[in-house]
């Protein structure tokens, strides 16, 4: 019986591996990539056109930015369901147009205005400059892949699931896409984890309910990005984080860490 279940594991782990090596990460110029979360927003407003440019001079691998869709069907960037946080207006963002998103200014420590973008301004920003770690927060699939493919961005773009339908949808459209999601708690060992990869065929998954599975995810060909960004962030976090040798980092510090990294040999 034993015999039995350990062939029943490998064979899932095969099959798991073929479907998963369909999936090309974007090319990095670094082993351990770093994640603008929300784009590089320490001095511009997050999920904005300047938050994009700040990452790209930050040295950053990625830029994180969160899609969502107005009330007449346009993608535009914007990590909350309402406008309230950001803006000086306030409403849910898909009750209205994209002629009133386009109105409203974004909160910013400086004296430039700044605007919620349309996901077209943002690939366009970053063809041939960053990748993009795309939270697929409410969106169309089959518009957003239509707008990757437009933009030439089919091979510079990863896609973060918040839901199982979205991972159905993105797989059917677009199954080269390479996909990143959360691991459930419940998966404590590789058996689980196997499991658990047989049906969601993910590149990447951010964080780990338990280290140990770590390896275990490598061998799988996972990669796994830690979230490390926090209010107190910094080289203390870092070093914990690096111990961990995982692959990546999502941070709301990329310049500093790009130079932490860098200094540690590992960027």
């Amino acid at each position: 019986m034993f015999k039995k279940a350990t062939i029943l594991l490998f064979s899932s782990f095969l099959a798991s591996l073929t479907v998963v090596a369909q999936q090309v990460l974007p090319e990095t110029k670094h082993k351990t990539v770093v994640i603008a979360h929300r784009g590089n927003h320490v001095a511009v407003p997050e999920n904005t056109i300047a938050a994009a440019r700040e990452a790209i001079k930050a040295g950053a691998d990625y830029v994180e930015v969160d899609l969502r869709t107005t009330k007449d069907g346009h993608l535009v960037v914007l990590h909350d369901a309402t406008v309230d946080r950001t803006t000086n207006g306030a409403g849910k963002i898909s009750t209205m147009t994209l002629n009133e998103v386009k109105n409203l200014q974004v909160f910013n420590r400086n004296k430039k205005t700044h605007r919620i973008p349309e996901f077209r301004e943002v690939l366009a920003v970053c063809k041939g400059n960053i990748n993009i770690y795309l939270d697929f927060k409410d969106a169309n699939v089959a518009e957003t892949w239509k707008q990757i493919r437009e933009a030439g961005m089919e091979k510079e773009v990863v896609v973060y699931l918040n839901k199982e339908s979205d991972y159905h949808e993105w797989t059917k459209i677009a199954p080269n896409v390479p996909l990143i999601s959360s691991l459930p708690k419940t998966i404590d060992n590789k058996e689980k984890l196997a499991g658990y990869l047989d049906k969601m065929h993910l590149k990447i998954v951010d964080n780990l309910p338990h280290e140990s599975l770590l390896k275990n995810a490598n061998e799988l060909g996972v990669q796994v990005w830690l979230d490390v960004q926090s209010p107190t962030e910094g080289p203390v976090s870092w070093k914990e984080a690096v111990a961990k040798q995982v692959q990546g980092f999502q941070t709301d510090q990329p310049a500093a860490l790009v130079k932490y990294l860098k200094e540690a040999g590992l960027h």
